[in-house]
């Protein structure tokens, strides 16, 4: 199969042929067509992952995906062969096993029908950012009226947690600079807008906000425009052992009961993948650098 893999930490990927993976017990296999880009993808390719994940080169990049289940492995019951699924690839170890290639094998528990009318490619583009987004929403739990800072916004995790906020009735405040990136937030729900550069976040004190969802930027200046007895969720460990009850470090949880939820969301409209690009599987590279470059929204390669 074709696959866009690197064979050194600090490397361009390239397209490599590789054997087409054979699922195990509790497994499907997926004939991908359709993956999204990942903070995990720059993570992987700088060997900021070195000594906290086993790893064999070449190593396939890609974690979230959709596509057909081609292959349903040993003691596999919810899956047939022509099923069309969605989710997010779970494994201990780097290798030939990511999603930015024509098969992928994964776990039976980290995958869900995509719902008829939802586009693979939104479906890809929410498995990974989604969940992540769902679990720090969870996190401060917002009710009516109340206002939650995303900080972050104009990503893909942040994009997911505007909406999600919003659903919920929130008054949204996200951070984006003027232009583009504020159209890009108020399109998906936000009430207000504060420029993250400097100290613009100051301006919201002295109302301040009932919580943050931090995403990016420093989480101790955020945590000074929370009112007392606020809640403070962080996707990039902030809070993991500060001991505060109101302060949570969450991490996406992409099983079977999560990815549902987000499916019937997209189908039901209340949920909007925000891809912004699309692009081949051997412009990979060039998904990357636009990744890294901060462009809004997700960015998908479509396989097939």
């Amino acid at each position: 199969m074709r696959a866009m893999a690197i064979d050194d930490f600090g490397t361009a990927p390239t397209l490599h042929d590789l054997p087409t993976p054979v699922p195990g017990e509790g497994e499907i296999r997926v004939r991908v067509l359709a993956a999204s880009v990942n903070g995990f993808d720059l993570a992987v390719v700088g060997g900021l992952l070195r000594g906290l994940m086993p790893y064999a080169f070449p190593i396939v990049l890609g974690k979230d995906f959709a596509g057909a289940v081609d292959v349903v492995g040993p003691a596999v019951t919810d899956f047939a062969v022509g099923d069309v699924v969605f989710g997010v690839l779970v494994k201990p170890e780097l290798g030939e096993g990511g999603t930015f290639g024509e098969f992928v094998t994964v776990s039976a528990e980290n995958a869900a029908p995509i719902p008829a009318g939802v586009d693979p490619a939104d479906a890809a583009a929410s498995a990974l950012a989604g969940t992540a987004a769902l679990a720090a929403v969870d996190a401060i739990s917002p009710t009516r009226g109340e206002r939650v800072l995303v900080a972050g916004a104009t990503g893909g995790v942040g994009a997911f947690a505007v909406q999600m906020a919003s659903e919920r009735g929130a008054c949204v405040i996200a951070t984006a600079r003027p232009g583009a990136e504020e159209a890009f937030v108020r399109s998906l729900g936000a009430d207000e807008t504060v420029d993250r550069r400097g100290n613009a976040l100051m301006a919201l004190r002295p109302d301040g906000v009932h919580s943050v969802v931090h995403l990016a930027g420093d989480p101790l200046e955020l945590t000074e425009v929370v009112d007392p007895g606020g809640r403070f969720a962080s996707t990039l460990g902030f809070g993991a052992e500060e001991g505060d009850p109101y302060v949570s470090a969450v991490m996406a949880t992409p099983n079977r009961i999560t990815l549902d939820r987000l499916a019937v969301d997209l189908a039901a409209g209340r949920l909007v993948a925000p891809v912004q690009r699309t692009y081949t599987l051997d412009q990979v590279p060039q998904a990357l650098a636009d990744f890294a470059d901060g462009k809004l929204g997700k960015l998908v390669v479509r396989v097939a």
